[in-house]
């Protein structure tokens, strides 16, 4: 049994599209449905049917599923653990997307530095997404937004940052009221299907502001990039200032005491590969500075 077309099944389940497990392992929508055929051939079942415009699994594609993402991470481990000196196993990391110009190469040059011939798989999603990965054991760790409410037992967090809620403005905007800028400007909203724009949101909501709604985007990079443009403003977390600064984009405080995302990482406890996790953890305090402190755990 070829792996790559356990791959695919998995893919396909968990994007719910034949063509978005195609983007993400870089595939024709065609060669998918083809792997998914030479597997159920293979098993003797159907695993998979479509519904509507999705694809989900059938009843013996669910009985298989955990087994074919358990075969997958053996795969990973056995690729990992064949190189010389390396460490046993692979890390597999979580990031949302904002980490992945900001924090992330920075706590990764660390952990190179402590561990070189470490393998890692990297996974970027929305924090929700990761959160669930990392709860499924498909993740050993992932570096997310704070969830806003208790975690499951046999996790840990570990603050890294937070980031006060800002509006981002086109260069050479003259007001510097937040609220004016919301209320009067043409609003691109950062989506509210992610943890990071419900407390956008609920922001919003709290202060009676109605915005002239344009767009609504995931993708904080993108809407600093519309925003520069003219496109619009934003409320949005102070995620780079360094990076926002170089797009030209006016950054105007709230009023008051701004609500606060925080940014941390999420790891599975007495895992197999909790020890790596707990190494990253530790580059990570180490690579910004980060006052000593326990994880925090449910």
């Amino acid at each position: 049994m070829d792996t790559r077309y356990v791959q695919s099944f998995v893919s396909v389940i968990e994007s719910g599209s034949l063509a978005e497990a195609a983007r993400r392992l870089d595939l024709t929508p065609a060669a998918i449905a083809a792997r998914v055929r030479t597997l159920e051939e293979e098993l003797g079942a159907t695993l998979v049917k479509r519904v509507g415009r999705s694809v989900k699994a059938t009843e013996a594609g669910l009985k298989v599923l955990e087994r074919a993402r358990s075969v997958l991470r053996e795969v990973r481990d056995l690729r990992a653990s064949a190189t010389d000196d390396a460490p046993l196993g692979e890390l597999r990391l979580g990031v949302s997307a904002s980490a992945l110009t900001g924090i992330m190469p920075v706590v990764l040059a660390r952990l190179y530095r402590r561990l070189p011939k470490l393998a890692v798989f990297m996974e970027p999603g929305t924090s929700n997404h990761l959160y669930h990965r990392v709860i499924n054991g498909d993740l050993d760790a992932a570096f997310i937004v704070k969830p806003q409410f208790s975690l499951s037992k046999g996790l840990a967090w570990r603050l890294v940052t937070e980031e006060p809620l800002v509006v981002l403005a086109p260069p050479g905007t003259a007001s510097n009221d937040a609220h004016e800028l919301m209320s009067t400007q043409p609003f691109i909203r950062y989506d509210r299907n992610v943890w990071g724009g419900r407390l956008a949101d609920q922001y919003l909501r709290q202060h009676g502001i109605t915005p002239r709604e344009r767009l609504e985007v995931d993708g904080l990079m993108g809407i600093a990039c519309m925003v520069s443009e003219g496109l619009g403003v934003s409320l949005v977390p102070d995620w780079a200032p360094d990076w926002l600064d170089s797009r030209r984009v006016k950054r105007v405080l709230l009023p008051g005491r701004a609500p606060l995302r925080r940014m941390g990482i999420l790891w599975a406890r007495h895992m197999p590969h909790s020890a790596l996790a707990e190494a990253f953890v530790e580059e990570a305090g180490r690579a910004l500075n980060l006052p000593e402190q326990r994880a925090d755990a449910d």
